[in-house]
This record gives C-alpha cells, sequence and structure tokens, in this order.
C-alpha cells in the first residue's frame, strides 16, 4: 500500500495528469463495482445510473448553484446513495440474471430522464462545469493541485472499500457470496446485508462519478449510457473479481487502450475486446488473480 501511494504520489511528474485523474475516476468505479460483485456475487449492469447520476448532480450543484468542489461532489454522492437505496429495493430480492436485468432497466430510466431533463442540458450534457477555489484556499484549475485531489479522493474510497472488506461485515458478505443458504441457517439477514452493500458501491460509484464531472468539467449521456455499466464489469474481470488490486489494473489497462488507441485508426472497442477474450482464456481468474493464485502455488 505504501508502495502504492508512494507512486500516485511522484505519477504526475511521469505521466500526463489528466490521463491519470481519469485513470483514479475509473479504478475507484471499478472498485466499488468489485465490492458488489467480487464480494457479494451480484452482477449489476446498472452502475453506470450511479456513476452518471452523480455526475449530473455534482456537475449542476458547482455550475448552477456554484457550490465548492467538495459540496457538489458529496451532494452528488450523496445523490447516488439515494439511487442506490431504491435500486437495491426493488432489485435486491431477485438473483442472477434476473438481478442484472432489473438493474439495467432501472439505469435505463435514468439515461431517458438524463435525456429529457432540463437541467441536464440533452444532448449536450453539462458543460464548462467549473473546477473553482477548494475551501477558497487552493486553485483547482492548476493541474497538480486538481490531480492531488483527485488522488486524495481515490485513496479515501480504496481506505474504505478496503476497511468493509476486511470488517465482520465484509466477512458476512464473503459468506453469502460463497454460501447463501448456509447464512441464512446461521440467522443472518440476507437481504439487508445485500441491500447494505449495493447502497455502499453505489455511493462509492457516485463518489467517482461526481469526482470525474469535475475533472473533465462535463457531465454527458456517455456517463449514463449502458456501455458504461459494459465497461466497469470489463475492468472488473480483467483485473481480477474479488481482489483489492485487481479493478485498478483492470481500469489501467482499459483505460490506457482507450487513451493510446484512440489516435491510431484502429477499432478500439475490437481490440478491448479481443484483449478481453485472450485474458479470459488464459487468465480465468483475472490478471491479479492468477498472480496471486501462483504465489499461493508456490508457497505451498
Amino acid at each position: 500500500m505504501a508502495i502504492f501511494v508512494a507512486l500516485g504520489l511522484v505519477a504526475p511528474f511521469v505521466l500526463y495528469p489528466v490521463f491519470l485523474m481519469k485513470l483514479l475516476c475509473f479504478a475507484l468505479f471499478a472498485c466499488a463495482f468489485n465490492l458488489l460483485i467480487g464480494y457479494v456475487g451480484l452482477l449489476s449492469f446498472g452502475h453506470a445510473a450511479f456513476f452518471g447520476g452523480a455526475a449530473y448532480v455534482s456537475a449542476h450543484a458547482m455550475t448552477a448553484w456554484n457550490t465548492d468542489p467538495v459540496i457538489g461532489i458529496l451532494l452528488g454522492t450523496a445523490a447516488a446513495a439515494f439511487l442506490g437505496l431504491v435500486f437495491g429495493f426493488l432489485a435486491i430480492r431477485r438473483q442472477g440474471i434476473y438481478f442484472a436485468m432489473v438493474t439495467l432497466a432501472l439505469a435505463q430510466m435514468v439515461y431517458f430522464i438524463s435525456l429529457q431533463a432540463p437541467f441536464t442540458g440533452g444532448e449536450d450534457g453539462i458543460q464548462a462545469v467549473p473546477r473553482g477555489m477548494l475551501l477558497g484556499l487552493i486553485d483547482l484549475e492548476q493541474p497538480l493541485n486538481m490531480y492531488y485531489f483527485v488522488l486524495a479522493i481515490f485513496l479515501l474510497g480504496f481506505g474504505a472499500i478496503y476497511r468493509i472488506i476486511h470488517s465482520p461485515f465484509g466477512q458476512v458478505l464473503k459468506a453469502i457470496r460463497e454460501n447463501e443458504p448456509r447464512a441464512v441457517s446461521l440467522g443472518y439477514k440476507v437481504e439487508r446485508f445485500k441491500l447494505a452493500a449495493f447502497v455502499m458501491s453505489a455511493t462509492l460509484a457516485g463518489l467517482a462519478g461526481g469526482t470525474k464531472s469535475l475533472v473533465f468539467q462535463l457531465a454527458s449521456l456517455t456517463d449514463v449510457q449502458w456501455q458504461m455499466s459494459g465497461e466497469v464489469v470489463l475492468m472488473t474481470l480483467l483485473g481480477g473479481m474479488g481482489t483489492i488490486f485487481g479493478p485498478v489494473v483492470g481500469a489501467f489497462l482499459v483505460v490506457s487502450l482507450q487513451n493510446y488507441l484512440a489516435g491510431s485508426g484502429l477499432p478500439v472497442t475490437v481490440v478491448t475486446g479481443a484483449i478481453f477474450v485472450l485474458c479470459v482464456l488464459v487468465f480465468r481468474r483475472g490478471i491479479v488473480g492468477e498472480l496471486l493464485h501462483l504465489l499461493d502455488r508456490r508457497k505451498d
């Protein structure tokens, strides 16, 4: 973890800060999604609703109400938490493909609301979101200031996920994932634990979305499309579902491919899909999952 933080501190002096900020936002998004699928076993195709919904709320608050960046991001995160509570209440009683389809349907409702609502800007989105002054003291228009602010948010969210996973609550989530009927027989209120995990995952996804709207000074329909939900699934599976650093590695791979292939003339989605198929065939546990498995075998 210390090495990870150290790399984050020196990275903007080696790589383009905007690229790194995009990477951190999507890494947090993937980690939030991994909390649900990797540790509860629930596959959601609706996480774009929380990511994009928070982006719209944060962007609107900072643009129309001229709020402090921290307040704007917190408002977006709170909106994502509320959406997560509503979605979870409706979907959590379903399992497998039925759960996935319910979350997808609810997310599409958010997409059409975003398309039609007057404050979202329709197909144009909310543009020119002001970064402003952080707490009235730090100018976020400066790239390095903005980068370290995003890094702090990522570390806060990542630390929260790490603490949740390694708490007694997290152990119950793993028990539900491994054998739900046994968890029920032990007296756990399984649906309550699932709902709590769903809301936590949605909240952290919203934190990533609100931060992303500030980084790119934009909230658009791309953030709430079902393709965004597909991207976060791809990131998590590539890196390693159910691992701490797997989603970060997966986000780095996908964002890097999108960034460096965009100007090459190659079809980005086709190349990304081919790499995904290759990784599924060669690294069935994901990149980090396979590395951890090899280390465990060597220890034995």
